[in-house]
């Protein structure tokens, strides 16, 4: 071996992939076996879930644990580097699926519907009297779709959600300029500016979706636009979720002194992640609440 890869630290085995799958796992069977009425679903979830949040402590500790003591150097820097990178490459392929449905059911499905097109046989066999209107609120009830009153609009909730998220993505750039700069507590105030804002967009998103529920009839049962509705704000809400609570161990790690101006790529890494989050919302609301 060379010495430009003599220092690369490589790990000792580890039992937490292993427990990590069979957490997810038993979540994926909970969560379906809930969904079918199964009395035992629940409970599978829960124990799924427990070995999920106690994998993530465990193994986030040994990997800090790793970091503070000076085993990444280098070599290990670019390789997280490019993991991240394309972790957040295969996030952009996973939303850019759901943006792909939407649009589809928005300029085939829904025109096809409506005899426009290729779809003059279809609409004239499967619905004669369908109308193409976006959002779709006439949906064939007699099948066991539930009609929605109306559908949230975009200058309400969404608007300022908009609004704290793109405040978010300055403020954890603020934080990430301060802590470039060695100035610890600057870092941690715009740190915590940031992980406010996020806990408040998922709890306007959260009320969002009760007066979405209870008020408007808004569900996914509501048709393919309660379907592609929910499936994209849901994912990203889930993703805003996540972002929050990386952030917030950011920041509890900041508060410990962890962190230099030249070696901080969890800080990264994370910020990346945000500012993600960021841009997709933006294509959100842009094309799911106002267009």
């Amino acid at each position: 071996m060379s010495d430009a890869h003599a220092d690369y630290y490589v790990p000792e085995p580890s039992h937490y992939p292993v427990t990590l799958s069979l957490s997810l796992f038993l979540m994926f069977v909970g969560g379906a076996t809930t969904l079918n009425g199964a009395g035992i679903g629940p409970v599978i979830l829960g124990l799924g879930f427990l070995g999920f949040v106690l994998v993530l402590f465990g193994w986030f500790g040994t990997v800090i644990g790793e970091s503070e003591s000076g085993k990444y150097k280098a070599q290990e820097d670019v390789s997280f580097r490019m993991g991240m990178l394309w972790f957040i490459f295969s996030e952009v392929m996973f939303f850019a699926a759901f943006f792909g449905a939407l649009y589809y059911a928005r300029m085939y499905s829904v025109p096809w519907l409506s005899g426009e097109g290729a779809g003059a046989a279809t609409n004239q066999f499967l619905w004669p009297q369908f109308a193409a209107n976006w959002p779709l609120l006439q949906i064939p009830s007699e099948y066991g779709f539930s009609e929605a009153k109306a559908v949230i609009g975009a200058w309400g909730i969404p608007a300022y959600n908009t609004a704290i998220l793109l405040t978010s993505g300055v403020t954890v750039t603020l934080a990430h300029w301060a802590l470039k700069q060695g100035n610890r507590s600057g870092l941690i105030t715009w740190l915590g500016a940031t992980v406010a804002l996020g806990v408040v967009f998922v709890y306007m998103q959260v009320g969002e979706y009760g007066h979405a529920y209870n008020e408007l009839g808004l569900t996914m049962n509501a048709g393919i636009y309660g379907a592609t509705f929910f499936m994209l704000t849901g994912f990203h809400g889930f993703h805003v979720s996540m972002g929050t609570f990386m952030l917030f161990i950011i920041l509890m790690r900041s508060t410990k002194g962890h962190f230099t101006p030249k070696h901080h790529f969890a800080f990264e890494g994370v910020a990346w992640y945000w500012h993600f989050v960021d841009v997709v919302w933006i294509g959100l609301f842009i094309f799911v609440y106002w267009v």
